[in-house]
């Protein structure tokens, strides 16, 4: 469904600067997938989805999106896949069936078929009976299913979702996924999105991409990035500091962790696999004479492969982040 090489997009934001957003990009996606495409601002996440889906043109690289080039038949682009902004597609005072229908006729539906395009979208995403509802008269969690309502009149393929849920109270959010979800389930629809709800990520994404500085820098499942890039924690307190420093001694003989931290009496380090280094540490510290008071261990989230990857977390990246300077002035 999408097959990009070397993709790259360069902005010149004064008269000899350039800032380049994106930096080479090789990237495939399997019809029926569901990809999750994470970034702090700034990476070049959303220049990449643009540029995936044709409303910008790469500096260099190519690629094919729904078996259609993006740089030499947009067009065709557009019209095999669907695109779910975050922003709010309908129009304010219109009817929801109103604006299905109009949006299928954009696609080149004859009347009759949009309309019955309309109602089977309107089925599938719980909408029936909000027809005859004015758009700006919906809830959140309404208005973002009407929005994926307009990306699927025509029956694409591949639908990109920038930040479905971003906004929605927990039970939109959740009722948003299950609606998702099925259309995968049942439609086999290829499903590209980007989200800064790492849970959602976690725990729907059967694939993980992340992006940093225009380079995508982890690609695999989710627990596949968790186990290799973070791996697991476990903490222990200890009764005194001078048993934690020696217990963080131990540790590296004994426990190979890949980070190892004293705060006070407790020791927190990050092992490959805390089943089973936990007991055998217990027993290298007993040996020691050192005894643990407590000793808890928990898996790795999202937030620790950014942090392994980038030396922070994703939110942390976007409360420091700052806007990319408008492509102004001329682009390369």
């Amino acid at each position: 469904m999408i097959h990009a090489r070397g993709l790259t997009r360069r902005f010149r934001v004064k008269r000899r600067d350039f800032v380049e957003a994106v930096r080479g990009i090789d990237l495939d996606v399997e019809p029926g997938q569901l990809v999750a495409f994470l970034g702090p601002n700034g990476a070049g996440k959303s220049t990449s989805l643009r540029i995936l889906t044709s409303l910008l043109p790469p500096t260099s690289g190519t690629a094919t999106v729904a078996g259609c080039d993006v740089t030499s038949d947009p067009a065709g682009v557009r019209a095999r896949i669907g695109y779910v902004g975050q922003k709010n597609g309908a129009a304010e005072g219109y009817r929801v069936l109103d604006e299905l229908v109009t949006q299928g006729r954009a696609y080149g539906l004859r009347i009759p078929e949009a309309r019955r395009r309309a109602a089977e979208v309107l089925e599938l995403l719980d909408l029936r009976p909000l027809a005859r509802r004015k758009a700006d008269s919906l809830s959140g969690g309404q208005r973002r299913r009407l929005d994926i309502a307009l990306g699927l009149v025509h029956r694409p393929k591949l639908l990109f979702l920038d930040e479905p849920s971003t906004g929605l109270d927990p039970q939109s959010r959740a009722n948003i996924w299950e609606h998702i979800l099925r259309l995968r389930r049942e439609h086999g629809t290829t499903l590209f999105l980007t989200t800064h709800y790492l849970e959602e990520a976690d725990n729907m994404a059967e694939r993980v991409v992340i992006i940093d500085h225009g380079r995508i820098i982890a690609d695999g499942t989710a627990e596949g990035l968790k186990s290799d890039l973070a791996g697991d924690r476990v903490t222990i307190t200890t009764h005194g500091r001078e048993d934690a420093e020696e217990a963080a001694r131990i540790a590296e003989r004994v426990a190979a962790p890949s980070g190892t931290e004293v705060d006070g009496t407790t020791v927190r380090l990050r092992v490959a696999h805390a089943g089973t280094t936990l007991p055998e540490y217990l027993r290298a510290l007993d040996a020691a004479g050192v005894k643990a008071a407590t000793a808890e261990t928990a898996r790795p989230t999202l937030d620790d492969v950014f942090l392994a990857l980038t030396g922070r977390t994703l939110r942390e990246s976007e409360s420091a982040a700052t806007p990319a300077p408008p492509a102004k002035g001329g682009e390369a």
